[in-house]
């Protein structure tokens, strides 16, 4: 849908209110990403731009609640400063007509604003004081649902809040109920979902057995639902205040976390069957990918999906070469039929040569005529987005020794050319250019990129990659194991560590690593299949076993740890 969609006036603007959801970034609707895509400023609390910033179109203006009383917030150049959580002194959430006021502000001059928040804008929220000033001084506005708390918490814990009988289902929010609605929900014999926070939750349960809820009535309290940090407790009404003491969660200064309580026979009775969000592989897991930023994105999408929290630290960055003329004499060469063959070890290789062809104002076309050959899938894949289609990947082992399996021999009368343009690192192995000389080949091994040591992490990073704050980190090669000990330190013994392959294991092991996972493959992909399956069967044991489901930087520092390889 084209900007046209969401009008805005000259001079009043227009306002969309958006629900973000709950927490998971993955709940936001299709017709949230649209209007986020088109926003000129975002209102939200600090927690809710986390979820709602990556689908902002680049130079959206950031203005959160938090920051109403700040007199910079809207003023200055048309492109407004961006304001963050980071960089704005903590103040007091601001009212609802100060917010209302800071949204009809924000709308000046024709722009489209977004004013996000948690969950839905009708049912978590008192976004409709906010609406109603806006409709009052003639604002247009409308408003985009979201996943409410109290729906998609419950649907993330496993409890299910109707069943085949059909229960009633009935929604308190207990910061504001009156005596009334205890009354009303205690007499019930169907679910109650109950939004209050965690210092508070014992209390909530006292109301409902005061009303006339029987102290042994099942509950569940989840604590930062939909997101990797989502915590479910079950009890009683009459036993959660214990179950959160013996589970050690304190009393919060700010009056403790939000929570959804569900209370009810049958929502609680088959958690242990659906609780399927908390039971992923690596429900919760800090995973370090230390690899390049570029390669990392992928692979960070894959640990996601198992419930990992990824945190990528760059190892290595990718120059250009000190020396570019080898390199501008290579790709002239292709284009004027120098080579029978290019091989491509790498996506940065791939990304060196496209660089080089668009410098030149050159595209896909000009490799017509010419052999393609990629090392393995995922230089495929960046081949494949510049228009070109490889001819030749491994059928086997993706490395150098699988390429050269399914290399054919040059032939004179089949081949008019002898010659194979390899674009390269400065250090990479020098196994193919050996063995296609030993084809018959004659290979031109160009340097198309240098890598390099990138710069040490954050403070805070290098501490808890010393000191067991990760729970997993994944090698994908020899370099990265060098480079994330010589720019960080080496791993806590804690840690599992997960290794691509063979060689990448050895150089882990002669850094004083203890490999825990290994990848039946060289591939990344597999190498994150390794590790969810390592995560998957040490669940099982602790359940098999009777023990807490922990995380391995939960142990105690200093615990062995049983070698397992997958």
């Amino acid at each position: 849908m084209s900007p046209t969609a969401f009008p805005a006036g000259p001079e009043h603007g227009h306002v969309t209110f958006l629900g973000a959801g709950p927490g998971d970034p993955g709940l936001l609707t299709l017709r949230a990403v649209e209007a986020l895509s088109h926003a000129d400023v975002l209102v939200a609390e600090h927690e809710v731009l986390d979820v709602i910033r990556t689908h902002a179109r680049q130079g959206v203006s950031v203005v959160p609640t938090e920051a109403v009383s700040s007199p910079d917030a809207l003023t200055g150049a048309p492109q407004l400063t961006v304001v963050d959580g980071a960089s704005t002194p903590a103040v007091a959430p601001a009212p609802a007509q100060d917010a209302a006021h800071l949204v009809m502000e924000a709308a000046r001059g024709g722009r489209r604003v977004v004013r996000a928040v948690a969950g839905d804008p009708g049912l978590d929220t008192d976004a409709a004081e906010e609406m109603l000033a806006c409709a009052a001084a003639g604002v247009p506005f409308e408003v985009v649902p979201g996943v409410a708390a109290a729906t998609g918490v419950p649907a993330y814990a496993g409890v299910p809040l109707r069943d085949a009988h059909g229960a009633d289902v009935r929604f308190v929010d207990a910061r504001t109920a009156s005596d009334r609605c205890w009354t009303e929900v205690g007499a019930s014999d169907g679910t109650v979902v109950v939004s209050t926070s965690l210092d508070s939750v014992a209390a909530a349960a006292a109301e409902l057995v005061s009303a006339g809820r029987k102290p042994d009535t099942p509950l569940t309290v989840t604590v930062a639902g939909t997101t990797t940090r989502q915590r479910t407790w079950t009890a009683t009404l009459g036993t959660i205040a214990q179950t959160l003491k013996q589970a050690k969660v304190l009393p919060s200064p700010d009056g403790g976390r939000p929570v959804i309580a569900v209370v009810g026979e049958r929502s609680a009775a088959r958690r242990d069957q659906l609780s399927w969000f908390e039971s992923k592989p690596l429900f919760g897991w800090k995973v370090l990918v230390p690899r390049t930023k570029e390669q990392a994105a992928s692979l960070s999408d894959q640990l996601r999906s198992y419930g990992a929290v990824p945190h990528e630290v760059p190892t290595i960055a990718v120059e250009p070469p000190r020396t570019p003329q080898q390199m501008e004499r290579a790709v002239k060469g292709l284009v004027t039929g120098r080579y029978e063959w290019i091989a491509f070890t790498s996506v940065n290789a791939v990304k060196a040569v496209r660089e080089k062809f668009e410098e030149y104002g050159l595209d896909a076309r000009a490799f017509a005529g010419i052999k393609v050959a990629a090392v393995g899938e995922q230089t495929a894949n960046a081949l494949i987005a510049f228009g070109v289609k490889p001819d030749l990947v491994p059928s086997g082992e993706q490395s150098a020794a699988g390429l050269l399996e399914d290399w054919p021999p040059y032939d004179p009368v089949f081949d008019p050319i002898d010659r194979v343009f390899l674009p390269r690192a400065d250090i990479a192995t020098e196994t193919l250019v050996a063995g296609l000389i030993e084809l018959g080949w004659e290979v031109d091994d160009v340097t198309a990129y240098r890598t390099v040591r990138a710069s040490p992490p954050p403070a805070d990073t290098r501490e808890a990659i010393k000191g067991g704050g990760f729970d997993a980190v994944l090698f994908t090669s020899s370099s990265t194991v060098r480079n994330l000990v010589g720019i960080a330190g080496k791993p806590h013994n804690v840690t599992v560590i997960a290794c691509i392959g063979p060689a990448t294991a050895k150089t882990a092991e002669e850094h004083g690593l203890r490999v825990d996972v290994m990848a039946p493959e060289p591939s990344v992909h597999k190498l994150a299949e390794a590790l969810a399956t390592f995560g998957m069967k040490r669940r099982a044991s602790a359940l098999e076993a009777g023990d807490p489901v922990t995380r391995p930087s939960e142990r105690r520092p200093g615990a062995r740890r049983r070698r397992t390889t997958t």
